[in-house]
């Protein structure tokens, strides 16, 4: 009886990504990693900086664009954050304090709840964003055209890769909600 090689389950991933991606995507990896962190550690200190009426910590600002979409129960919330149910609670309990969510009953379970954004919340996530918006308007207008342009035409390639990054089962999050 002949035995045939096993077939690799592609659902798996490779056995060895580095192996797999070779030398050079691996450090194109690590430069997009280091790009990524800085950039993102950039914009949080920018807009303090920039904008210092903005407090809220950024655990609480992707909480209330997750919530823009809809209203969802702590669980549920707690999940698509890949965060503990407890932090949620914590986090939650604060934007209730400040009046950016509230409490409904849930239609399908009425012994549950589900946060939802207050007209507040709304306001609050809106004027955070329209000061990213300009924020980074502003950055990108100091950069030389050639480069401005290289950002922009990455950017549907980057959403690509943030949508292949997400866990399977959870649902994309729109472009300009993340």
């Amino acid at each position: 009886m002949s035995s045939s090689p096993p077939v690799p389950d592609p659902a798996a991933g490779p056995a060895d990504p580095q192996a797999e991606l070779g030398a050079p995507a691996i450090e194109r990896a690590r430069q997009l990693t280091d790009v990524v962190t800085r950039l993102r550690r950039a914009l949080r200190s920018s807009i303090r900086t920039d904008y210092p009426w903005e407090s809220l910590p950024m655990a609480q600002v992707e909480l209330l664009q997750t919530l823009a979409a809809a209203p969802l129960r702590v669980g549920e919330l707690a999940a698509r954050q890949r965060l503990a149910p407890n932090t949620v609670s914590g986090l939650v309990g604060k934007l209730l304090e400040a009046g950016f969510v509230d409490r409904q009953a849930d239609p399908g379970d009425r012994r549950t709840a589900r946060i939802a954004l207050t007209p507040a919340g709304q306001q609050q996530l809106d004027d955070w964003q329209r000061a990213h918006e300009r924020r980074i308007a502003t950055a990108l207008g100091t950069l030389a055209p050639t480069d401005r342009e290289a950002v922009m035409q990455a950017l549907p390639a980057l959403d690509q890769l943030a949508q292949a990054l997400a866990v399977p089962g959870e649902p994309a999050v729109p472009a300009g909600r993340e």
